[in-house]
């Protein structure tokens, strides 16, 4: 189960489109930083903070050989907020069907 402050990172992390493009490049494998960054119009420094938010979301893991740094991806935060997601849409739609259902049982009754 995710916490709030869980979900809370994980969607904000999401919530980015380079971010979001970095993590389906990392589906196919782990990548050093640099490969990562290529095929970015900006600086290895600003695609690092982009990796950096999804290393507090847990989204990504780093691995350090020596002086080079690979990212592979961590799918369980993802996992947790489509849960969340899952869990809150069947709250609602179980609501709305309730209220559609006394709403038509109204309107026959009138």
């Amino acid at each position: 189960m995710s916490t709030p402050r869980t979900l809370d990172r994980t969607l904000t992390a999401l919530a980015d489109p380079t971010r979001r493009t970095i993590l389906q490049r990392l589906s196919a494998g782990e990548m050093r930083v640099t490969e990562l960054a290529r095929p970015f119009s900006m600086s290895l420094n600003a695609v690092s903070k982009h990796i950096l938010v999804l290393e507090r979301a847990r989204l990504v893991k780093r691995r350090r050989l020596g002086r080079e740094h690979f990212i592979s991806y961590r799918p369980e935060p993802l996992d947790a907020a489509a849960a969340w997601i899952e869990e809150t849409r069947n709250f609602w739609a179980s609501r709305l069907d309730t209220l559609e259902r006394l709403l038509r049982e109204e309107d026959k009754n009138k």
